[in-house]
């Protein structure tokens, strides 16, 4: 059996909106009433999100002081995951193609998020993506999860899917953050990184995935191309007996 295990926000969800409404408001927020600002466009503050560019030096590029950067930077994790920016969400392009063709093809697909249950469900609800992903084949935070770190809360989750799934022959992780190269490698799951999502290549780069691509689509047309290892072995002992 093959299995793919697909993170969410990035390879299915664009989140670029909603990262830049929650840094413009954090940005008003933070200013003093009088204080002339530099507000960023889309594209370069998501450059610089891209490129794992500190929400204190985005503050600090936008025209706040050292003090006031730090209130940006925790105003802006306390915001951003929380119900009203999920509105700002929207389907990455060509995704529900590629969850759709996974679908057709009879693999396991698995999603694995660091989303919590409520914001995995709106998320749900909108785009009707719970046809793809039986309850059995969700992997998320509990809602009154604390988190860490998601390098230290993602591998936690893998080894959870891991334990409980049934067994695979071959089994892909994509993903578009170095916890998703992170969680994949430390249990022996091949990896594709995406560069849709909030990390560019160059950061992709540092954490050796098997791959990387530009989108969900062209992970998937990768991993359904390959031959499975059962297939191979088949392959093998006909040559031998040739």
């Amino acid at each position: 059996m093959l299995r793919i295990i697909s993170d969410f926000d990035g390879p299915i969800m664009d989140v670029s909106e909603r990262y830049y409404q929650v840094y413009q408001f954090c940005l008003e927020q933070t200013r003093r009433e009088d204080q002339s600002v530099r507000q960023m466009s889309k594209e370069e503050f998501w450059g610089l999100k891209r490129s794992r560019v500190p929400e204190r030096q985005i503050g600090i590029l936008s025209g706040l002081d050292e003090e006031q950067a730090q209130a940006f930077a925790a105003l802006r994790r306390q915001t951003v995951h929380t119900m009203p920016y999920l509105v700002y969400d929207a389907l990455a392009p060509g995704a529900v193609d590629a969850l759709e063709k996974v679908q057709e093809a009879g693999v396991d697909l698995v999603v694995l998020t660091m989303r919590r249950q409520r914001e995995l469900d709106y998320a749900f609800g909108r785009y009707d993506l719970a046809r793809f992903f039986p309850e059995n084949r969700c992997y998320h935070l509990a809602n009154d999860y604390v988190k860490t770190r998601d390098i230290d809360d993602k591998p936690l989750l893998m080894e959870r899917a891991i334990a409980e799934l049934p067994p695979a022959s071959d089994v892909w992780m994509i993903g578009d953050t170095e916890a998703d190269m992170i969680a994949a490698k430390n249990h022996g799951v091949k990896v594709i990184g995406v560069l849709c999502g909030i990390r560019d290549r160059a950061q992709l780069e540092q954490y050796q995935p098997d791959l990387i691509v530009n989108n969900l689509g062209e992970a998937v047309d990768f991993v359904l191309s390959q031959p499975l290892p059962e297939e191979l072995n088949i392959k093998n002992e006909k040559l031998k007996i040739l």
